[in-house]
């Protein structure tokens, strides 16, 4: 059984049928790619596990935990943590703050605590403030803490999004096209840093459209068009495939 186990979901809004009995394993510390073209359920499938979204049928644990009775917060408290298809970043507040909004469900305080400003208080904030410099010092970001995330490049407010995942000492982070906006430079950085999170016993759930990228750090690829599974295998197996050829990857260029 793998850390994150999907079985047979499906998804339906009124008649269209966005994610149809989908099944999905990720081992731990793998990095697991989900692609395919756009409308596939990709993003879909990424809401039902962060329980944005409830599925129509089907199951899903991880650690063997149901997250299907689970509100969103509580898939945090377990371990799961994602960034988004569009850019989700506060850019009217500073890099440390955004660093912040990732850790508060980490932070083991009450009102009365705060209203006092009690000795457990600025113990908390303590750990919060050295978790920040930590995310922030391996995500090259250490010298722009007090920044506005909104004025930085496009580039390092991607990196502001990850951070923030970061911060909740995720068991497994999904990915939803980080490499989206971003030049082959930056996309390069990127590469190394996902490996880097994986190093660090960190399981990743990638969604992205950059075959190059997926095809060069992914343990396991899974491949969805209109809903449904279609292919899986590691890199070499889904480059050669024909049925992935025609549905989404076009020539094969990547073999």
């Amino acid at each position: 059984m793998g850390l994150l186990e999907v079985n047979r979901i499906t998804v339906k809004f009124g008649g269209l049928v966005a994610v149809s009995e989908i099944d999905l394993s990720v081992e731990k510390e793998e990095i697991h790619a989900l692609i395919g073209p756009n409308g596939a359920g990709k993003t879909t499938l990424f809401n039902v596990i962060t329980r944005v979204i409830q599925p129509t049928s089907g199951e899903i644990s991880l650690n063997g935990k149901n997250l299907l009775k689970m509100q969103p917060h509580q898939t945090v408290q377990i371990g799961i943590s994602r960034t988004f298809q569009n850019l989700e970043i506060f850019r009217m507040m500073t890099v440390r703050e955004n660093l912040f909004v990732g850790y508060h469900d980490r932070v083991n305080t009450h009102i009365l605590q705060e209203a006092f400003q009690t000795k457990t208080l600025h113990a908390e904030e303590r750990k919060a403030q050295e978790k920040a410099i930590e995310v922030s010092d391996f995500l090259g970001l250490k010298n722009r803490l007090s920044s506005y995330a909104g004025q930085l490049p496009y580039g390092l407010q991607k990196m502001v999004e990850i951070g923030r995942a970061l911060m909740s000492d995720p068991v497994i982070l999904l990915l939803d096209e980080p490499a989206a906006g971003l030049n082959p430079s930056e996309t390069q950085e990127l590469k190394e840093i996902i490996r880097s999170i994986r190093k660090k016993g960190i399981t990743i759930l990638l969604v992205e459209h950059d075959m190059s990228l997926v095809m060069d750090i992914s343990d396991r690829i899974t491949v969805m068009n209109f809903g449904k599974k279609i292919a899986e295998g590691d890199p070499q197996q889904i480059r050669n495939d024909p049925v992935v050829i025609e549905a989404y990857l076009g020539e094969n260029k990547y073999a």
